[in-house]
């Protein structure tokens, strides 16, 4: 066998698990938005089914095969597209080979019931009727740990399956660094008084719907590409080249839920459609990590999205879309969705208090997978911690430990992305900003190209060439590091809230 004939067989086989694994994704998506309610339990059959065929194809003898050949002659420049793809097949398929088959389309069919079973809970707020589920998901995941691990602590195998090299020790460390920081600057903050708020109004839902695509198109998200639909809790999901779907949930309370999740949706689906449609199927065509992926979606929904340059364009056509704000001051609009305020909801929390909630996560998934915490107690833990980094106790389940869809679908080491990705977010817009600024001058006139297209240039289109850290440091010129994100919060929330004026 030859280079060639290799390369081929793996970049075949690549694809066709790729679109094996699109049609899962379809499945899911379906599931979370317009499937019927005696559906589900066809619908996670079918999903179990689709792993152990995907199962089957990425644990193929043939790969090792393939791969021990190509090895041998692969490019020597690490950069080139078969270089990154046979890298990236490797790693994969020396993860694939460790997990069982039945374990395998056991966290699928396991995770599309409990997924069902937890839009349930969650609006009644029944933990204990949902508690079976989870914990036989914590324990099918454990199982998949145990069979990643490297002998370090299980939760790096899982932390690993989302952003490749990083570890528990590693992400303890990020948040001992911002823990303090982002505390003091809460306390400073909620030493002002309460911020200004929205007035209290209907906000219909058609209005949100007209002015939210509205908004996702101008910053570059291809409708004729994708779409949006209305969920329990938002996500992306890319189905393929040219399909790249994104979901919100709409208040007529409020006009920032279905906005702002919107915008964060809409910065995920940025990086999926930018990724290069030609490598689709191989590394080459794939994300490089899910905290470089929450880079885009946090940057496009705070860095950009709540910028005060960002509404003196946009302001106009929401005042135009919604009577509650026709008599709001832009600046007093601006202020209020920049307002902080300790909240029970993480996808609803401000940029300050955002972290808080992911360290509580972080926390919990940790004691979880090294048995210090039971699920029995999880409730209970939850609240104890959102007391002490937060200052409240959830009402209900539904916005205290029940609140997110991850863990019923087992996406635990997930979390910590969210804040990986300011991080990132916070070091980007700053070397953007240097390069093609600046920005807020642009946004003022409703000009997002720019920072999209440098983006496109310095994050999507390389997909898994580089390692993230290699990523941020090739387009910032800097290693990554919480400086930019801190620096970035305390000048945009000392100006907001005058806090250098107020402690004179």
């Amino acid at each position: 066998m030859t280079f060639d004939d290799a390369y081929e067989w793996l970049q075949a086989n690549s694809m066709e698990c790729a679109r094996l694994a699109s049609l899962a994704e379809l499945a899911a998506w379906d599931q979370r938005t317009y499937i019927p309610k005696k559906g589900h339990a066809h619908r996670a059959e079918q999903l179990e089914m689709l792993a152990r065929l995907i199962h089957a194809r990425a644990t193929d003898p043939r790969i090792g095969e393939c791969l021990d050949v190509a090895e041998r002659d692969c490019p020597a420049d690490p950069l080139l597209p078969q270089a990154v793809n046979l890298r990236m097949w490797r790693r994969a398929f020396d993860r694939e080979v460790k997990i069982p088959a039945s374990l395998a389309a056991a966290l699928a069919g396991t995770a599309a019931r409990a997924e069902s079973a937890w839009e349930t809970a969650k609006g009644s707020g029944d933990f204990n009727g949902f508690r079976p589920l989870l914990a036989e998901m914590i324990s099918l995941t454990a199982q998949k740990a145990d069979c990643l691990s490297t002998g370090h602590e299980r939760y790096d195998a899982l932390l690993d399956e989302y952003e490749p090299g990083a570890t528990a020790a590693g992400i303890e460390t990020v948040f001992c660094a911002l823990r303090g920081p982002l505390m003091k600057l809460t306390a400073d903050i909620a030493a002002q008084g309460r911020g200004a708020e929205l007035p209290a109004s209907t906000y219909p839902l058609f209005a949100q719907r007209q002015l939210c695509a509205e908004l996702v198109a101008a910053i570059g998200y291809d409708l004729q590409a994708g779409r949006i639909d209305e969920t329990v809790h938002p996500f992306t999901i890319g189905i393929g080249p040219g399909d790249v779907r994104i979901t919100t949930r709409y208040t007529e309370d409020s006009p920032t839920p279905g906005l702002f999740g919107c915008l964060h949706e809409a910065g995920h689906a940025l990086y999926d459609q930018g990724l290069d449609s030609v490598y689709w199927g191989t590394p080459m065509g794939s994300a490089v990590s899910l905290g470089i992926h929450e880079s885009q979606s946090r940057l496009w929904e705070n860095l950009v999205g709540r910028s005060a340059a960002f509404w003196r364009w946009a302001f106009p056509r929401a005042a135009a879309a919604f009577d509650g704000l026709r008599a709001v001051p832009e600046s007093a609009f601006v202020r209020a969705v920049n307002g902080v305020r300790p909240g029970f909801v993480r996808v609803e929390a401000d940029e300050v208090t955002y972290n808080l909630h992911v360290l509580l996560r972080f926390e919990l998934e940790r004691s979880l997978f090294r048995g210090d915490l039971t699920v029995a107690d999880l409730q209970g833990a939850w609240n104890e911690k959102m007391q002490a980094y937060l200052g409240l106790v959830p009402r209900h389940p539904g916005e205290g430990v029940l609140q997110d869809v991850h863990w019923s679908a087992g996406l635990f080491g997930y979390f910590p992305t969210y804040t990986l990705g300011n991080l990132y977010a916070a070091q980007l817009f700053a070397a953007a900003d240097s390069a093609v600024g600046p920005l807020e001058e642009q946004f003022a006139r409703g000009e997002f190209g720019p920072l999209l297209d440098w983006l496109r240039k310095h994050v999507h289109l390389h997909g898994q060439r580089f390692t993230a850290e290699e990523l941020i440091t090739r387009a910032t010129g800097a290693p990554p590091s919480q400086e930019a994100f801190i620096s970035y919060l305390t000048r945009k929330y000392t100006d907001l809230y005058a806090l250098d004026k107020n402690r004179s």
